[in-house]
């Protein structure tokens, strides 16, 4: 019974160690007017449904969308400046500027 109420109390005590997962998005320009966006996370999972935001440089919403089941997202390249938003909620947010965006 001791040895129990030992085992308990260090488990108890135990530090848990956090699995983080950083999120991960890269956008590419087709050269067909799309851009591609990919996302997922440092552990392996998947970006299916994490929120995407394109933001013309006048602060307007473009585009907004989620990830599909494969962690991509595709959207008609804007005419002017715009950035990229793949936000999988408090402090997994990634912005990606166009100007990052190449072939």
């Amino acid at each position: 019974m001791r040895f129990q109420q030992l085992a308990l109390i260090a488990a108890l005590f135990t530090p848990t160690i956090a699995l983080a997962h950083t999120p991960l998005c890269s956008c590419y320009d087709s050269g067909d007017g799309t851009v591609l966006c990919e996302g997922g996370f440092s552990d392996g999972s998947s970006a299916t449904g994490v929120e995407i935001k394109v933001i013309n440089d006048s602060d307007e919403l473009v585009v907004k969308g989620k990830m599909n089941e494969d962690s991509e997202f595709e959207f008609d390249k804007p005419k002017s400046a715009y950035h990229v938003e793949f936000n999988a909620g408090p402090g997994h947010l990634i912005t990606i500027d166009s100007k990052n965006i190449v072939e």
